[in-house]
Order: structure tokens, then C-alpha cells, then sequence
């Protein structure tokens, strides 16, 4: 915020010192720490390839260097044309790969018979917004148009997590990418860049009573958000460009389908409140009202009577849907999470919502925009 209290209207340059901080911070993660951890990560692959993987990684000439990676259902391999749905991987656009969702997109293709694509982008700061918009608008234009993929390209949709929650709904504003789109699922997305990461702390639901890693006083996000914020965003750039934060986007440059879902101790769970209210035309949450409940809900329990945590707006030709998981925190779908918190309870209860949700989301799909 200005030192008045007020958010900025644009991008503000930070003090080179910090700026110099930064910088080195994003050398050693990217050419250091993740290169050093992806050389690990291949070697353990061949000499020991896991059973969660794609049927096809390719390259396309618009983005040699960002391969995506496709996953046909196990019942069978497709003999005939099916639904999709296009994936974005998050890391605050500065981390991540498109291996990260693995367990889910192979879980989702199987599930509910359609092909997955995950999607790939250059990362912060080497390539800042927009970059990243137009990487995915490039990718999801070259899949659709490759024979070798049997895709229905009648029966489209896109989903991303966190950065990639706010690249779905970036690019499904680009016209390429919209008219070839029934819906869209973003997962706790990132909406509003001018927020700062005290503010959104303090919109987020806390729940001691919990107990272990989600029982914390401070949020996950908190202390990288600056840091991923800075890489992302240029300096003076206009902080309310919709293709910069979706919050702003009015409903008519968006996809008439869309299911966004959030989490309840996640700092990013307002800014997705507040959208999905402004898409379904409700009352949008005042900046003094957390999300949620503060009482836990139970183990593996979705919440569908409450419209803090789910509701619904559909006509004949429009339908806006809002998920806020309970209990759950950024990234609760993700293996790694329960993995690195080594929290038993949190695991087996995220691990009965991630089932659900996903359950959802192609039932929503298949029911509805993606209906044959």
C-alpha cells in the first residue's frame, strides 16, 4: 500500500537495494537450486521412471524450449476424437514445470475419460508479464491445430493452479483462446496483483484448534509473495489490466463457463471470493470479511449448504460456480504438499477433498459446458 493507506494504481519500482536482493535471489533458485534439482529429478527418472507419467511429451516450433505433456485415459488408447482439458502448472511465475500436476492429470484423464495437456511458460523475471500469457495462448492454439493429438476441438476446456489460475483466466481473454473455449477452472487462483501479501493474510481464515501444519500463525505464501510479485509484474505497469489481474475483467471478455475454486487457509482465498461473486452477480465480500468459518468441518467434508463455501448461478447459457474448500491450504491437491508438512491428519483429510474436487470438476465439465 502508499503510505496513505491506498493501493497503488501502477507497478512501483522498489529500492535498488532490494531490487538487487531480488535478482539474486531468482539467479540461485532458477540457475542454481532448480537446475541442481532437475538434474536430480532426471537422473532418478531413467534410471527409475515412475508410474505416473504422460503418453506423449512434445515440442512445437512457436516454443522449442517449453515441451508440453499429454495424457490419454488408461481404459484404452483414443480411437476416436475426445474432450480435453488444457492444464497450467503454478509456482508464483517463477517456479514450477509442467511435471508438477502429474498425479492429477493422470488421475483426471482416467477418471473421466478425457485427454489432459499440461502446458508449459517461460518463468520470472527472464520473461515477466506478458510473456507467460502469450506462451500459453502460442501452446494451446499449436495443440489443438496437431493431428497427432485426437482432441474434440469442439469440447474444450483449461484449468491452472495459483499463477497458473490467473494465466487461465489471462488467456482465455485473448480471442484465439476464447472462442475455441467452453470453460474454464481456475484453482486458487491469483486475481488481484495490486493486492500486497499483509492484506490478503489478513482475509484469510485461521484455525488453531486444527492442529499441525495447518494450525500456523502465518500464512505459507506470505514471505515469497513480494519476491514472486516482483518478477512478475513490470515496473509502471497499470495494476487493474485484466490480463494482469482477472479480478478486473468484465464477465463479457470471459468464458461463459466457470468453476473457480479456492482454499480456506490460503491468503489467495479473497480475491477468488470476491470474483466468483462479481461473475454469478452476488453481493461482493467486504475487504473486512475473511472467508470461511472459523469451526473446522469435518474429515474430508465438502461444504455445499453454505454460500460462503459453495453456490451457483446458471442460465441456458451461462453457468458461474464457487468451491471454497474447507480446512484446506494452498496447494492442498498437490502430493508434495502433505508430503513436505508431514501432517498425517491434514494428508488423509486433503486426500479425500482432492478425490471430491476432482470428481467435481469433470462431472460439472462433462454434465454441462463439455457435453457431447
Amino acid at each position: 500500500m502508499n503510505s496513505d493507506g491506498q493501493l497503488p494504481d501502477r507497478v512501483p519500482a522498489l529500492p535498488v537495494f532490494k531490487r538487487m536482493k531480488y535478482i539474486l535471489i531468482a539467479f540461485v533458485l532458477q540457475n542454481i537450486v532448480g537446475k541442481a534439482f532437475h538434474f536430480y529429478l532426471d537422473w532418478k527418472y531413467y534410471l527409475s521412471p515412475p508410474k505416473i507419467r504422460p503418453d506423449i511429451v512434445k515440442t512445437y516450433p512457436c516454443r522449442p524450449r517449453l515441451p508440453i505433456r499429454v495424457f490419454f485415459p488408461r481404459s484404452s488408447k483414443p480411437t476416436s476424437k475426445l474432450p480435453v482439458l488444457f492444464t497450467i502448472h503454478g509456482g508464483g511465475f517463477v517456479v514450477g514445470q509442467s511435471t508438477d500436476n502429474e498425479s492429477w492429470n493422470r488421475t483426471f484423464a482416467d477418471t473421466h475419460n478425457m485427454i489432459v495437456v499440461a502446458l508449459n511458460y517461460a518463468k520470472a523475471p527472464g520473461s515477466p508479464f506478458p510473456g507467460p500469457v502469450y506462451d500459453i495462448e502460442a501452446l494451446f492454439v499449436s495443440v489443438l491445430a496437431d493431428p497427432a493429438i485426437p482432441i474434440d476441438t469442439t469440447l474444450v476446456a483449461l484449468a491452472g493452479w495459483s499463477a497458473g489460475g490467473n494465466l487461465t483466466l489471462a488467456a482465455s481473454q485473448l480471442d484465439t483462446v476464447r472462442a475455441r473455449l467452453r470453460a474454464i477452472v481456475p484453482l486458487y487462483p491469483v486475481l488481484d496483483l495490486g493486492l500486497d501479501g499483509v492484506t490478503r493474510a489478513r482475509l484469510r481464515q485461521y484455525k488453531p484448534s486444527l492442529g499441525g501444519y495447518r494450525a500456523r500463525p502465518t500464512d505459507m505464501l506470505l514471505t515469497a509473495s513480494a519476491f514472486f510479485d516482483w518478477c512478475y509484474k513490470p515496473v509502471g505497469h497499470e495494476l487493474r489490466d485484466p490480463l494482469l489481474s482477472p479480478l478486473y475483467a468484465c464477465r463479457d471478455s470471459l468464458p461463459k463457463h466457470i468453476f473457480v475454486i479456492a482454499c480456506e487457509l490460503d491468503f489467495l482465498a479473497h480475491e477468488a471470493w470476491r470474483f466468483a461473486s462479481k461473475l454469478a452477480g452476488r453481493v461482493e465480500p467486504a475487504m473486512d470479511e475473511p472467508v470461511g468459518r472459523i469451526n473446522p468441518a469435518g474429515k474430508g467434508e465438502l461444504i455445499m449448504d453454505d454460500d460462503r463455501f459453495y453456490f451457483e448461478a446458471k442460465t441456458a447459457d451461462e453457468n458461474y460456480r464457487w468451491l471454497l474448500v474447507p480446512d484446506a491450504v494452498h496447494g492442498f491437491d498437490e502430493p508434495r504438499i502433505s508430503e513436505l508438512s508431514r501432517d498425517t491428519e491434514m494428508e488423509e483429510d486433503l486426500g479425500i477433498k482432492r478425490e471430491k474436487v476432482i470428481a467435481m470438476i469433470g462431472e460439472w465439465l462433462l454434465a454441462g459446458p463439455l457435453k457431447a
